[in-house]
């Protein structure tokens, strides 16, 4: 059984028509000749049948609006300029994942309470020769959809659970493309996420901003998807994690979500290039180093990112879609982690932390 902590599954819907109860072979064929896996980098990944086959049995699910101004294609449609349009571009993926559920309750499911978790994982895990219902948790990637600390009740209500205040950088705080720490709204930001039961999400937060992050927020800490800064020569960007943050992400018993994305693992690799140069292996270095400077293998997980900008063959060579991550036990358990670990890595980590942090 698998958790993966990150997949924007409601802007591929809205953006693009990918109706994920269909298998990604079959939006494949469906996209094929148009524009979509050129804007895209590659094929889709994701599909309910690929669900089934790889036993992912509960996605963080986003929710997540673009800055115009890094608007790189026409196609782009949750893009905005406005608080306003943040807002509306917002909703109307809150909507997808209601109707989603709505509409396919034996596909899909919400979960908003330890209750629904339990009920999923329990499916999950007594059943494991039949298939299930994939369980949604709610994430937010970038806040702009939130005009103001006072609306986070409001998504609260509607069974968001997760937020990550930056993308490229907010007025909040800096992120992967704007340096800066938090600002006075950005930390009461946190004091209200953190008065709600929100768990924050330190992904794309530039250094600054995390250190800042781990000190001031009162509440559970991830970082849904990013990798080690220190094992990927070259990339000097603000995207991935340093040493620092993730000693300190640890003591907070924060989990962090490594990414089996090409070009996270081998910087400037592109989709032109050998997929023969990026492996399984080079996902569990990344998964190693963090365990090495945890002293356990109780603080990383999986969050793929999977159609979030990219898609095949931008994968390990061992992948075709997400049906082949369980692939990933064999090479962990060749560099010596017990099954006990193992299971920790693919789902045990992120069930603890849910099990924790959603309300009774």
């Amino acid at each position: 059984m698998i958790i993966d902590a990150h997949q924007d599954i409601a802007y591929n819907m809205y953006s693009f028509g990918r109706d994920y109860r269909q298998s990604a072979l079959v939006t494949r064929a469906r996209e094929a000749g148009s524009r979509i896996p050129e804007l895209q980098n590659g094929h889709s990944l994701l599909g309910w049948p690929e669900y089934q086959q790889g036993r992912i049995a509960v996605i963080f699910a986003t929710l997540f609006v673009l800055p115009r101004k890094y608007k790189s294609n026409e196609s782009e449609r949750v893009d905005y300029a406005s608080l306003d349009e943040a807002y509306r571009l917002t909703r109307a993926q809150m909507d997808i994942y209601n109707r989603l559920t709505d509409e396919s309750p034996d596909m899909f499911t919400l979960i908003k309470d330890r209750t629904g978790l339990a009920r999923v994982i329990s499916d999950w895990q007594n059943d494991p020769e039949s298939n299930h219902p994939v369980g949604l948790v709610l994430s937010m990637e970038g806040a702009e959809g939130v005009s103001g600390p006072a609306e986070l009740e409001e998504w609260w209500e509607e069974g968001l659970r997760l937020i990550g205040p930056v993308w490229a950088g907010t007025r909040y705080c800096g992120g992967t493309y704007e340096p800066g720490k938090f600002t006075a709204e950005g930390l009461r930001l946190l004091e209200i996420m953190a008065e709600l039961g929100y768990t924050l999400d330190i992904a794309h937060m530039t250094e600054e901003s995390a250190l800042q992050a781990l000190d001031r927020y009162q509440g559970a800490v991830i970082a849904s998807h990013a990798n080690a800064r220190a094992i990927l020569k070259g990339d000097y960007t603000q995207r991935h994690l340093t040493d620092e943050t993730i000693r300190r992400l640890v003591e907070r018993d924060g989990i962090i979500g490594v990414v089996p994305f090409n070009r996270f693992l081998l910087p400037g690799w592109k989709n032109t290039d050998a997929r023969e140069l990026v492996h399984l292996e080079m996902v569990v270095d990344h998964i190693d180093h963090i365990c090495q400077l945890a002293g356990n293998a109780n603080h990383v997980g999986i969050g793929t990112d999977y159609d979030g900008g990219f898609g095949w063959p931008a994968i390990p060579l061992e992948l075709n879609s997400i049906a082949d991550l369980p692939k990933l036990a064999q090479p962990l358990q060749t560099r010596g982690y017990s099954p006990e670990d193992i299971d920790r890595i693919l789902h045990g980590n992120w069930q603890r932390l849910l099990e924790r942090t959603l309300p009774a």
